[in-house]
């Protein structure tokens, strides 16, 4: 094989950066990449996965096979995720993900393979190799996998290169393929958690967002919304984004046509994000730090352990763990039954009141919902 060095070389001085996820082999390609001046500009992170309940932790569930196409594309999806949280500069990211059972200090009954995976805005490529089993010992099979890897992060970085893996007629290489559908179908199949639209339209999949979320149904949305996004604006001195889950507790998920219905709505006038978090818990896991604008009505919920399951250690587990990732709730006072109710009517358990702070009355108070003038709708 030829010297690696020319082969990293172009990669460093490709634009998009990388976080890379190896189990099993490719940690060879991860010191070539490292050894070759310039990593800084490619690499965000290295991830090592290998034992199971690491790999668990990192792609989010229980693998149905360690080594297979389907857990390295979950590598390199999950490497993605990570890349668009660790990147500096607006530039293209690449997750990699390499999942790997080669020759060892004993005889293995299965076969030698490894699958590799790349994940990009765009698509995703996969490699399947299967070795020539005995033809090779491990530090030869690993160096295949690791010029496969660079193969790999290569041809997703937008390089052509044609990289000699070595390879003999009795191994096995599948490659294959697909660009990522739009963000609406992949966000309401699971694939993707979050997709920010902004006012022109233009939607980015899983993109981080440093500001306050005023999540709802907005069906439809109103002054009143408007207006406390404006209020909660002016008291962060940041911007009040929506947010709205696709996914409901107690309802079925929103279609896609209804879900581009409620983003009519915004089109030229505020950013919204789309999530399937339908609980506060799943929202403060995705915006770490976010500040959640809410209504009175909607505290009350937040503090009732009805909603957790009738269990009063599970929801202040959750508000422990929201207050944890650095997030704060800030509160509207609402109309019902004829009286005013503020943040003062809401039974915060005791130590958590700095969770919380009151929009006060004097900055926000119109008297509307969204179910009032669904019911003034019907019957016009």
């Amino acid at each position: 094989m030829s010297d690696f060095r020319e082969l990293v070389q172009k990669i460093h001085e490709s634009q998009p950066q990388a976080v890379l996820a190896v189990a099993g082999a490719g940690s060879e390609a991860v010191a070539w990449l490292l050894g070759v001046a310039g990593a800084s500009r490619t690499l965000l992170e290295v991830v090592v996965p290998y034992g199971s309940l690491s790999m668990v932790d990192f792609i989010g569930k229980e693998p149905s096979q360690y080594v297979s196409v389907e857990t390295a594309t979950d590598m390199a999806r999950a490497a993605y995720k990570r890349a668009l949280l660790l990147q500096e500069n607006p530039i293209p990211v690449v997750g990699l993900g390499c999942t790997a059972t080669i020759a060892t200090d004993r005889p293995k009954r299965g076969e030698h393979r490894c699958c590799i995976a790349t994940w990009t805005e765009t698509g995703s490529a996969t490699y399947s190799l299967r070795f020539d089993k005995g033809r090779r010992d491990r530090a030869g099979e690993e160096g295949v996998v690791s010029w496969l890897l660079l193969q790999a992060l290569s041809t997703a970085s937008g390089l052509e290169e044609d990289v000699a893996l070595g390879l003999v007629p009795e191994d096995e290489l599948v490659t294959g393929g697909s660009d990522h559908g739009d963000a609406l179908t992949r966000l309401l199949s699971g694939e993707v958690d979050s997709v920010l639209v902004e006012t022109d339209g233009v939607m980015s999949v899983d993109a981080t967002f440093d500001g306050a979320l005023l999540p709802g149904s907005f069906s439809p949305v109103h002054d009143g919304h408007r207006e406390l996004a404006r209020a909660a604006g002016d008291m962060l001195g940041k911007e009040v984004c929506y947010e709205i889950s696709v996914v409901n507790v107690d309802k079925p998920p929103l279609a896609k046509e209804e879900v581009e219905r409620r983003l009519a709505q915004f089109l030229g006038n505020a950013n919204v994000v789309l999530t399937r978090a339908e609980t506060f818990r799943k929202k403060a896991d995705l915006f770490p730090g976010a500040a959640f604008v809410i209504g009175w009505d909607t505290a009350v919920r937040l503090v009732a352990p009805r909603y957790y399951g009738g269990e009063s250690s599970a929801m202040l587990t959750a508000l422990a763990e929201m207050w944890a990732s650095g997030c704060r709730f800030l509160v509207a006072g609402r109309e019902a039954e004829g009286t005013f109710h503020t943040l003062d009517n809401v039974e915060i358990p005791e130590g958590f009141r700095p969770l919380f702070q009151e929009i006060p009355e004097s900055r926000f108070r119109i008297d509307i919902s969204s179910t009032a003038l669904r019911s003034e709708s019907i019957r016009l």
